[in-house]
C-alpha cells in the first residue's frame, strides 16, 4: 500500500506544485484584503479544499495517458489495494486543502477581525467543501472504472456538479426542516448529518470500485 500511494502522490505532484502556488499567492492576497468582502474568504476555502481533491482525482488521467493503469496489474499488488490507495490519497489532499483553507481564514480574522454574521458560518464552509470532496471522489471512481478511463474529463465534471447538487439539495432540505432561524446547536447537527452522510457514501463507494474493478478487462 504505501507503495501505491507513494506512486500516486508522485503522479498528483506537478499539478499539486502548480495549484499550491497558486493557493499560496491568493492566500496572501485574501490576507490582506479587508475582510468585508467574506466571498473573497468563501471562495479561497472553498477551493483549497475542493481543489486539491480534485487535483487528486485528475491525476488518474496521467496514469490512463501512460498506460501505468494497465501495467500496474503485472505487480504483485490486489487490484482492492489499487482502489482503496486512490481513495486514501483523495483523504490525505484533502486534508491539505482543509490546511490550506484553514490557515488563511485564521491570518485574515487575526488581522481583520470575524467577517461573518454567525459563529458557525467557517464551520459550515468546512463541511460544505469536505462533503462535496467526498462525494465528488465517491461518485467519479465507480464512474471512472465502469464507463472507461477516456472519459476521465467528463466523468470529472460530472461527478463535481453532481456533488455540489447533493450538498446543495441536502442543506435546502435541513432548512426546510426549521421554519425559523436555526440555532447553533441545529447548525452543528446539520453539519454534522451532512459529513457523516458524505463519509457513508464515501465509505460505501470504495467497495463498490473494487467490485466493478474485479469485472474490468484489459
Amino acid at each position: 500500500m504505501k507503495g501505491l500511494l507513494k506512486n500516486n502522490f508522485y503522479a498528483t505532484l506537478s499539478n499539486i506544485k502548480t495549484f499550491s502556488v497558486v493557493m499560496f499567492l491568493l492566500g496572501i492576497f485574501v490576507v490582506i484584503m479587508d475582510n468585508k468582502i467574506p466571498s473573497l474568504i468563501i471562495g479561497y476555502m472553498l477551493l483549497g479544499i475542493i481543489g486539491f481533491s480534485l487535483n487528486s482525482i485528475a491525476s488518474l488521467r496521467k496514469e490512463s495517458s501512460t498506460k501505468w493503469s494497465k501495467y500496474k496489474l503485472t505487480v504483485p499488488v490486489k487490484r482492492s489495494a489499487i482502489v482503496q490507495s486512490y481513495f486514501l490519497s483523495l483523504l490525505l489532499w484533502l486534508m491539505v486543502g482543509m490546511i490550506f483553507a484553514g490557515m488563511g481564514v485564521a491570518m485574515s480574522i487575526m488581522l481583520h477581525g470575524f467577517p461573518f454574521d454567525r459563529d458557525t458560518d467557517v464551520y459550515m464552509l468546512f463541511v460544505v467543501g469536505i462533503g462535496i470532496s467526498l462525494l465528488m471522489g465517491a461518485i467519479f471512481f465507480p464512474l471512472f472504472y465502469l464507463g472507461g478511463e477516456e472519459r476521465n474529463e467528463v466523468f470529472l465534471v460530472i461527478s463535481l456538479l453532481c456533488s455540489i447538487g447533493i450538498i446543495m439539495g441536502t442543506t435546502t432540505f435541513i432548512n426546510t426542516l426549521f421554519p425559523t432561524r436555526m440555532s447553533t446547536i441545529q447548525i452543528i447537527l446539520s453539519g454534522i448529518i451532512i459529513l457523516v452522510s458524505a463519509l457513508f457514501i464515501f465509505i460505501v463507494s470504495c467497495p463498490l470500485t473494487v467490485a466493478i474493478y474485479h469485472k474490468k478487462e484489459y
